[in-house]
């Protein structure tokens, strides 16, 4: 009686979603430097780094430059300013009546 065994092969398959969230959750680094000489005489010097990660892993390394940065909160969205006003003056105008 011949048995017949067909090849295995563990093959573990990552979709891209598992990926990027491994990559979000962990981060990653990529850095490279650029560097441009003629006769021994540095002429230009390009530093890159790049930094993938989630906002929480990237507030635990420190990195939350924008958190304080005005071009990414809303105190100069007119649409907020005006509705800021309006709640205030509202308030004024239940506080006296």
């Amino acid at each position: 009686m011949s048995i017949q065994r067909s090849a295995q092969h563990s093959v573990e398959s990552t979709n891209i979603a598992d990926l990027l969230e491994r990559i979000l959750d962990k981060g990653i680094v990529i850095a490279g430097d650029i560097k441009i000489s003629l006769v021994d005489i540095e002429l230009l010097s390009i530093q890159l780094r790049l930094v993938v990660c989630s906002v929480e892993k990237a507030k635990e390394m420190g990195m939350d430059w924008w958190v304080n940065n005005p071009v990414f909160t809303h105190n100069n969205d007119p649409v907020v300013k005006a509705l800021s006003k309006i709640e205030n003056r509202l308030e004024k105008l239940e506080a006296s009546g």
